[in-house]
C-alpha cells in the first residue's frame, strides 16, 4: 500500500516544490483535483508532477466546458450526457499518465429524479441510471487501462451511496470491467458500524482509498483505528494508493507543514504495524 497526497494539501510555492517536499517526506504518489482544473489544466499539472512522483489519481469531475459534472442521476439526459463525457475526458487523461483512476461521487445532496411509484421508486430509478452510466464508463476506463472509482459519501453530503455495500451493489449490477470502489476512511467512520469488516466485505471491488481522520483533518488527529483498517486492506490484497483528502491542522504554513509531516510518519507506522 502506497501513501499519496492531494497536490493542494502540500506546502510549497510551486508545483515542483510541493511534489519534491512530498517525495522527501516519503510520499509515493500525487492525486490531482478536477474541481478547479479543466482537462488541459490537468495535463499541464501532470507535466510538472510526473518527473518527480507519479500521478496516482484524479478526484472529481468536470464537463468539457469546465462546469462540474455530477449529474449522473439527473432526469435531464443532456446533463447526464455532459457528466459522462466529462468523465470520459478525465479517464482518458488518467490512462495517458498511468493513474489508477478517476474518483467520482455520482451526486451531491438529495434526489432529483421523480418518484414514479408504484411503477418505479426513486431508489430503483437511481440505480438504473447509475448502472446505465457505468455501462458506458466502465468499458471506456478499461480501454484506457484505468478505473472509474465510484465514491460513497456520508449522509450529510449524499443520499444515494453512503456505505461500501451500496457501491458494491451498483458495481455488481453493472457487470462491467473498469469500475471499482473508492473507500474513504472519513465517510466510513460515519456510515459503517465496522470499517474493517466493510472493507473485507467489499473485497476485490476496492480500487483506491482516501484518508482523513474523523476530525476531517490529517490522520492522527482523531480516533480512527487506521491499523485495523490497513490490516483489512492487506487481507483483501489491496496494494494501491491511499491518498490524503482532508484539511491540515495548524494556523500558519509552518505549523501545517510540520503537522502534515508528522501525520505521514504516523501513517507509515500504521502501515508497518498492519503488516505484522
Amino acid at each position: 500500500m502506497k501513501i499519496a497526497l492531494q497536490l493542494g494539501l502540500i506546502p510549497g510555492r510551486s508545483v515542483a516544490d510541493k511534489v519534491k517536499w512530498a517525495r522527501d517526506a516519503g510520499v509515493q504518489g500525487i492525486e490531482l483535483s478536477a474541481f478547479s482544473a479543466d482537462v488541459d489544466g490537468l495535463y499541464k499539472l501532470a507535466d510538472q508532477v510526473k518527473p518527480i512522483l507519479p500521478v496516482c489519481s484524479v478526484c472529481g469531475n468536470a464537463t468539457l466546458d469546465g462546469r462540474r459534472g455530477f449529474d449522473f442521476l439527473d432526469p435531464d439526459p443532456g446533463k447526464r450526457r455532459d457528466s459522462i463525457e466529462g468523465s470520459k475526458a478525465i479517464l482518458g487523461f488518467c490512462g495517458q499518465v498511468g493513474a489508477a483512476g478517476q474518483i467520482v461521487p455520482p451526486i451531491f445532496g438529495g434526489p432529483v429524479v421523480p418518484d414514479l411509484s408504484p411503477v418505479l421508486g426513486v431508489p430503483e430509478l437511481e440505480d438504473r441510471l447509475m448502472v446505465a452510466a457505468l455501462k458506458q464508463l466502465g468499458p471506456w476506463a478499461a480501454g484506457h487501462k484505468t478505473l472509474f472509482l465510484l465514491e460513497p459519501l456520508n449522509r450529510y453530503e449524499q443520499h444515494y451511496l453512503r456505505r461500501q455495500a451500496d457501491g458494491v451493489r451498483v458495481i455488481e449490477k453493472a457487470k462491467v470491467r473498469g469500475v471499482k470502489l473508492l473507500s474513504d476512511f472519513f465517510h466510513m467512520h460515519i456510515e459503517e458500524t465496522d470499517t474493517p469488516a466493510a472493507i473485507r466485505a467489499a473485497g476485490r471491488h476496492v480500487g483506491h482509498v482516501h484518508l482523513a481522520d474523523n476530525t476531517r483533518l490529517e490522520p492522527g488527529t482523531g480516533d480512527i483505528d487506521f491499523v485495523a483498517g490497513f490490516k483489512a486492506l492487506k487481507q483483501i490484497g489491496f496494494k494501491g494508493f491511499m491518498a490524503y483528502e482532508c484539511g491540515v491542522s495548524g494556523s500558519t504554513a509552518n505549523e501545517k507543514q510540520k503537522n502534515l509531516a508528522k501525520s505521514i510518519s504516523f501513517l507509515q507506522r500504521c502501515v508497518s504495524k498492519a503488516g505484522r
